[in-house]
């Protein structure tokens, strides 16, 4: 008989509420009718946070993806009017990415969605869970604090 695997199991479990957390944000996005995906989602808050309109290898580097993931990332959402490509004006061979008003407007969308899918998976929990919860995901975090931050 194998002894049970705590570290894999909880493992897992983050694995399957961060599945939930999707599938619940793409619910209340349909109803708000902005189809967007999880990575396009991740690159417009990246984008949010910039100072200045990136480059798009420091976005991909940011994203810790290949630069070439960035590019369809940004033409699905330069199609749809979230972003769009300027040339940066001291290297015209170099393409920035910026967001637009629907490209500001769909994050707000995105906020909402995912307060509502928070709000919906955290329902069960009392008060008091939910402090213990924050303080505890606050310390997973703060992990990710002790690695060297990626600006734009």
């Amino acid at each position: 008989m194998t002894s049970p695997d705590p570290d894999g199991l909880l493992a897992e479990q983050l694995l399957r509420l961060t599945r939930r957390v999707h599938r619940i944000q793409k619910r209340h996005l349909e109803r708000r009718d902005l189809a967007i995906t999880p990575a396009q989602s991740r690159l417009l808050r990246t984008l949010a946070h910039c100072d200045s309109p990136p480059r798009m290898a420091d976005l991909a580097e940011r994203l810790e993806v290949v630069p070439r993931a960035v590019t369809t990332l940004v033409d699905a959402l330069e199609a749809s009017g979230k972003v769009r490509r300027m040339p940066d004006p001291a290297n015209r061979r170099v393409t920035r990415i910026e967001l637009t008003d629907d490209g500001r407007a769909a994050l707000r969308e995105l906020r909402g969605a995912r307060r509502s899918a928070a709000e919906e998976i955290l329902a069960p929990l009392t008060e008091k869970e939910r402090q213990v919860l924050g303080v505890l995901l606050d310390t997973l975090i703060e992990g990710e604090a002790a690695a060297p931050a990626k600006h734009c």
